[in-house]
């Protein structure tokens, strides 16, 4: 079946189904004042999902639920709530080995009890589509946004974006699907945004009719067997190279996986298409810069502005996307710049750890300021650390 034939139709629901680009770029757009949970729904009242599976866990619960009510309404195709966060990534994966387009929410500590199946989409080339919305995963227990878990996942082999509003979110949900679905791709997309800053607070999103949806999956477009009459169940290998021996076990395991993630360098060009590059420059020829991605780009946008009155020159890069990371890009945004500062909402550093392994003279990078465990990172703390930090290097600069 091509989908590309069902452009002009109509779905059960009475959407219209257009081409995808015509849906990001040319169809008129209203202006809408919600939340991230609610940007979930519109997204996905738009994206043609035939399964749903959730499990409640602080701060998706909502967005979860708001999905329940599309399927009551008749915008995704089945929904339920699974035993466990395990469960439910097993589950997707299950609708997804049928050929569905899957759609799931997690969080936090539900993450990490469901990791074992992120790898196993990857090695299964399973193209769900997973909502983290950020949350705290350490002792003592905290429910407010921390990014840990982001750096956790980065290794699985998924593709992984990070927004910054709820505009990206929107945006991101429904062109993700569109990229984790190309053939030579055909991998697992997380769509990262930071617990409670975007989930649960307004802001301005542009969204088109309701009128109109995507395309629907075609699973027959996938480069490994769809699970079907023809096809058992889990056929995922033809020959049991495990029963034969540990080398051919070995060899096979290693190759596999040097090609999922080839299929996510692959996905660089869709990405690049679809959002424009993978990342956002502002004033990259200024000596200072701050990198990051989700809100503390937000954060640094504000910090930059505090100092530019004192006569402070800051540039900012926005990182739109953590998988695949945006090596060349870093490189050259980062060549002028002698002090880059990665504020990071999490204790480990990971992004700037990234940025440290991406460019040249890394000395250059300063990883922080951190902020851990919910705490919020006003404009001022990011003021503060360039500022000691330019104390110390006053006579190399021209600030």
């Amino acid at each position: 079946m091509d989908s590309k034939s069902l452009i002009g139709t109509f779905n059960k629901k009475g959407q219209k189904i257009v081409d995808s680009d015509y849906l990001f770029y040319e169809a008129p757009r209203e202006r809408f004042f919600m939340t991230g949970s609610e940007v979930v729904r519109e997204a996905i009242r738009r994206a043609s999902v035939d399964v749903s599976i959730s499990y409640p866990i602080t701060p998706q619960s909502e967005a979860a639920a708001m999905v329940g009510d599309l399927w009551v309404e008749g915008y995704v195709g089945e929904y339920f709530r699974g035993e466990n966060e395990f469960a439910v990534m097993s589950e997707c994966a299950g609708a997804s080995f049928g050929g569905a387009r899957v759609f799931t929410t997690t969080s936090g500590p539900g993450t990490l009890r469901a990791y074992e199946n992120f790898p196993m989409w990857v090695g299964s080339r399973l193209p769900i589509m997973l909502n983290m919305m950020v949350r705290g995963v350490n002792s003592p227990l905290s429910i407010q946004p921390d990014t840990l878990e982001i750096g956790l996942i980065i290794d699985t082999g998924m593709l992984i974006w990070h927004a910054e509003s709820a505009q990206d979110f929107f945006d991101y949900l429904l062109k993700g699907f569109m990229v984790a679905e190309e053939p030579d791709v055909h991998l697992p997309i997380a769509i990262c945004i930071d617990g409670f800053f975007v989930s649960h607070t307004k802001d301005d999103v542009y969204i088109p009719s309701a009128d109109l949806s995507l395309p629907p999956y075609n699973p027959y477009r996938n480069p490994m067997p769809c699970m079907d009459m023809e096809v058992p169940p889990v056929r995922m290998m033809r020959d049991p190279f495990v029963m034969k021996s540990n080398y051919i076990s070995y060899a096979t395991q290693a190759s596999w996986q040097q090609e999922t993630r080839a299929a996510c360098e692959r996905s660089r060009k869709h990405t690049i298409r679809l959002l424009g590059g993978l990342i956002e420059e502002e004033n990259t020829d200024a000596e200072i810069l701050i990198i990051s991605s989700g809100t503390a780009v937000a954060q640094g946008r504000e910090a930059a502005r505090l100092l530019s009155e004192e006569g402070i020159k800051i540039g900012i890069v926005k990182i739109k996307t953590i998988r695949p990371f945006p090596y060349e890009e870093v490189r050259q945004a980062t060549k002028n710049a002698k002090i880059i500062f990665v504020p990071e909402f999490n204790v480990a550093g990971w992004m700037a750890r990234e940025i440290k392994a991406a460019i040249p003279d890394n000395h250059r990078v300063i990883a922080g300021p951190h902020v851990a465990g919910g705490m919020t990172m006003p404009p001022e703390v990011i003021v503060e650390e360039i500022k000691k930090v330019l104390a110390q290097k006053k006579e190399t600069l021209h600030v």
